[in-house]
């Protein structure tokens, strides 16, 4: 007999390929707590055959994968409006949209406000980790007055920036909700206060009373550049003191839209802060004057050059991608780098377009490479057919060669994860591709401004720079030897 646990999840996890128990979250992220207490939730109450998900864009993108019911994907911020369709079109189910700082903070935040605006007979659960999770740790809206981001490695500067976003202090001022709520998974007392929330709104949805937002405090360790403890401790003594703890309403229990007394507003009111003016663009970006940023240098002569390096997240992909670029404009040269990359930061699907130019640049999208680097089969498969006549295909060797490059296209089969397993460093695969592109004079660029760019690429650990640079000498005479 199952357990209510093991109805809640799946027994198996069928990710990247494998069946896991493992989920995607970090270790201490606050995502995976509210994963399995939404699970509980929906279980205990008997709810799963009758609730559906609308799953976002984010972290919390995999939950099909983890809870036993049904699930709808939508696109990035609108969760809300996919929810809207779901409990109109099923009045009779329970349902729920999961979402995050950018998926209803930021890009979404207007079709979630306006369906709360609507009194929309759905559950929102809004996880605030006060920044952007999945891509790497940028400023949110969420983002807490001084806090360092990617985007904010100062600090968040509100004369920049503005102030942090209360999504239950903004969505409180409309009529329609009849729930709202914020609580933190931090520690057990505040886990056990965020299942009763999260029942509570099940609640409102299996009675079908109309719109509810519960909006979750988790730490983000990972982003926060700390161990999960201090992650939580920056969750309660941080966060909390920015977005404070509590039911602001619940219509069956007395706090309502018309019945908000003078003293309950003035306790969710926001302070009103001045914005600070900057005095000049100089001072807004932090340059000293007579300070001149590094351009490019136009030369016609100097043909455009198209890149696309695709694989798995985790392989160096987009940082292989960033060594050419930053090769490039050591050149002088015009250089755009964009990345793309799937849900799932590590283990998913990752690439990026690099173009190198002597001229201005029109648009950083490659949709017909010069070169061609594949890590992996799906990657290999999804882009050798676009590579341009005359152009260069790199593939790691044990990726199966299921599908020929278009006619006139140079194939080349380099064991790159072997190279870097044999040579002991096993996460070096990307930099054994970047000795091919020197070993096949592929890029046009000099020899010693790609290996410039490698070492500047471990600016962050020095201590890898001489064994990168070596690694990279070694893998290039290999395969020029190889070759001929």
């Amino acid at each position: 007999m199952k357990t209510i646990e093991q109805k809640g999840m799946y027994q198996k996890f069928p990710r990247s390929g494998k069946d896991t128990r493992v989920t995607h979250y970090c270790a201490g992220c606050g995502h995976g707590i509210v994963n399995k207490l939404v699970a509980e939730c929906c279980a205990e109450m008997g709810l799963q055959d009758s609730t559906i998900f609308v799953d976002p864009v984010g972290c919390g993108v995999f939950t099909y994968y983890y809870w036993d019911a049904a699930h709808i994907s939508a696109a990035h911020g609108r969760a809300s409006a996919a929810a809207t369709g779901v409990c109109r079109a099923r009045p009779d189910a329970v349902t729920v949209a999961y979402q995050g700082d950018g998926d209803l903070g930021a890009i979404g935040f207007n079709n979630a406000f306006q369906a709360a605006s609507r009194g929309e007979k759905f559950g929102c659960i809004f996880i605030n980790n006060s920044l952007y999770g999945m891509t790497g740790g940028q400023m949110a809206p969420t983002t807490l007055e001084g806090e360092k981001t990617t985007t904010t490695p100062f600090g968040r500067d509100p004369a920049l920036t503005g102030h942090p976003l209360h999504v239950c202090e903004v969505f409180n001022q409309l009529q329609a909700p009849v729930y709202i709520a914020r609580v933190s998974v931090a520690d057990t007392k505040r886990i056990l206060q965020c299942k009763q929330a999260i029942k509570r709104l099940f609640e409102i949805q299996r009675d079908h009373k109309g719109y509810a937002l519960l909006e979750i405090l988790a730490p983000c360790p990972t982003n926060f550049r700390m161990d999960p403890l201090k992650a939580a401790e920056f969750c309660k003594n941080e966060m909390e003191a920015e977005f404070p703890l509590g039911t602001f309403r619940d219509a069956e229990k007395g706090v309502t839209p018309d019945a908000i007394g003078a003293q309950h507003q003035a306790s969710v009111a926001l302070e009103v802060k001045p914005v600070p003016q900057v005095a000049s663009c100089a001072e807004l970006f932090g340059v000293s004057d007579g300070v001149d940023a590094p351009s490019a240098v136009d030369d016609p002569s100097v043909p455009e050059r198209r890149f696309k390096f695709a694989g798995y997240g985790g392989q160096g992909i987009l940082s292989l991608g960033i060594c050419v670029a930053e090769a490039a404009r050591l050149e002088s040269r015009h250089t755009l780098w964009f990345p793309s990359y799937g849900p799932e930061q590590r283990g998913g699907s990752a690439s990026c377009s690099v173009v190198v130019s002597g001229t201005p640049i029109g648009s950083p999208t490659v949709e017909h490479p010069d070169v061609l680097v594949c890590m992996n089969q799906p990657s290999y498969e999804r882009f050798v057919g676009d590579v341009k006549k005359g152009g260069i295909v790199i593939v790691d060797a044990t990726v199966p060669i299921t599908k020929q490059p278009p006619e006139g296209v140079k194939l080349y089969q380099v064991p790159a994860i072997k190279m870097a397993e044999d040579f002991g460093v096993p996460k070096a695969a990307n930099t054994m591709m970047l000795a091919a592109l020197r070993a096949f004079k592929c890029t046009g660029l000099g020899d010693d401004s790609l290996e410039t760019a490698l070492c500047a690429s471990f600016k962050k650990k020095p201590q890898l720079v001489e064994k990168n640079r070596d690694l990279l000498k070694r893998a290039e005479a290999a395969l020029i030897e190889k070759e001929h």
